[in-house]
């Protein structure tokens, strides 16, 4: 929840290439005051079954840019082992299993808004926006 004087955020992920969101992904959140400021890491969570992040840490005053990043490879490694149990002649495909291992969004805040961050992700690319 944001405040006259911090920001807030949330996220959440959809699989676009099942039509589905995406549940499992580790999700780390760091928040920075300034573009020569270090990243402070404020922790974490993990997407639910709706793809949803409803506990990111709060954001602390003063912050100015923050970074969301995306563990996906576990997601589509769990995904890819789940579809070889239905097709297993497509076991050793030779293709690599994932081309995005993480993605890492960053972006700029400002104190009193609240700034949704959505991941559309797929097998070999992803799509941001700043949601409502």
């Amino acid at each position: 929840m944001s405040t006259d004087t911090t920001a807030s955020v949330s996220t959440h992920i959809l699989d676009t290439s099942a039509g589905r969101p995406a549940g499992g992904v580790r999700v780390r959140l760091a928040a920075r005051g300034g573009g020569t400021a270090h990243w402070q890491e404020l922790g974490g969570s993990a997407t639910d079954a709706d793809g949803r992040c409803k506990d990111l840490p709060a954001l602390p005053q003063g912050t100015t840019h923050v970074r969301l990043d995306f563990a996906v490879e576990a997601y589509f490694e769990k995904k890819q082992a789940e579809a070889q149990q239905d097709a297993p002649a497509n076991r050793d495909s030779g293709a690599a299993q994932v081309f995005f291992p993480e993605v890492a969004i960053t972006f700029a805040v400002t104190p009193g808004e609240h700034y949704h961050v959505p991941l559309l992700l797929n097998p070999f690319g992803y799509s941001v926006y700043r949601g409502s």
